[in-house]
């Protein structure tokens, strides 16, 4: 379930306001087996999951409002102003994540046909019911598409929700973590500036690179897009992955199969991860090398 909001004011903590659904402490319950518990929603009384009795975790509201000190302690408040927030829910308000866009914060991008603008985008996840860690991730938003994408080994921190899990430890490993924008848009730019080689079958790379040869097909179609908008270098390819991690619905093709349970947000966020796979490819590393 998508709830946006858009910072009126420089106080970040208001943006990450927790909405009602998700305002909520968590409490245990034995299962019928030794170890195993149930986790509580203990506003509504629901079961909503089943965990380890090892299984420790902080509430959504206090994650995230970790979360936004952090993020208002390390930007300014011309970076925070106008600041976006996407928040989404899954699996009866157990999974959330919130998807933050900074429009102050940007950079250029040109290649030989076009020019975008990046802005910063941070993502934050939580979990009470073991479905996924304490995450947060860095990344960027393309204002042309808006198409969006967190990868790379320094702009993540994940912690596991275990019986050691402290919030306060957590936050001080954010507050330490290595979050450079502008040396991401850096590499963006190299790759825009970079010629997809003459030699190279786009169909056939995508194969390698794509466990899935259907995909790829689809792949190598909104490759051909991106080309005709941004030229042929590997930008648009890139632009070609964040698509298919943006959308599912016939602007793309590649739409979501309707599985009957509200688990559509967590399914788009692994498709992040997969394009975060994809661009690690040595394949796809070999074309910036080239």
């Amino acid at each position: 379930m998508p709830l946006d909001g858009i910072l009126e004011d420089n106080n970040f903590n208001n943006l990450i306001k927790v909405e009602d659904n998700l305002n909520f402490q968590v409490s245990f319950e034995p299962t019928k087996f030794p170890k195993k518990k149930y986790v509580i929603n203990e506003n509504t009384g629901d079961y909503i999951g089943v965990v380890g009795n090892s299984f420790n975790c902080a509430s959504h509201p206090s994650f995230f409002q970790g979360v936004g000190e952090v993020i208002q302690d390390n930007r300014t408040s011309e970076e925070l102003e106008g600041a976006i927030v996407k928040s989404f829910s899954s699996r009866n308000n157990a999974w959330a994540m919130v998807d933050i866009t900074l429009p102050n914060v940007r950079a250029l991008i040109t290649t030989d046909k076009h020019q975008t603008s990046l802005h910063e985008r941070i993502i934050g996840l939580h979990a009470v019911d073991g479905s996924c860690s304490n995450q947060v991730y860095f990344g960027q938003i393309d204002s042309f598409c808006t198409n969006g994408q967190v990868g790379g080994e320094h702009d993540k921190i994940r912690k596991k929700n275990t019986s050691n899990f402290c919030m306060d430890r957590f936050i001080q490993e954010l507050k330490e973590a290595r979050q450079n924008f502008y040396a991401q848009s850096s590499m963006l730019q190299t790759w825009a500036e970079t010629p997809m080689p003459i030699f190279v079958n786009v169909i056939d790379l995508l194969k390698e690179i794509i466990p899935s040869s259907k995909k790829a097909e689809k792949m190598a179609s909104l490759y051909s897009e991106e080309v005709s908008v941004r030229g042929r270098n590997v930008f648009s390819l890139y632009s070609a992955f964040t698509n298919y991690s943006s959308y599912a619905d016939a602007r793309n093709g590649f739409i979501l199969r309707d599985t009957g349970n509200d688990t559509a947000s967590e399914s788009m966020w692994q498709r992040e991860h997969e394009v975060s796979k994809w661009i690690s490819h040595p394949k796809f590393k070999a074309l910036v090398a080239a």
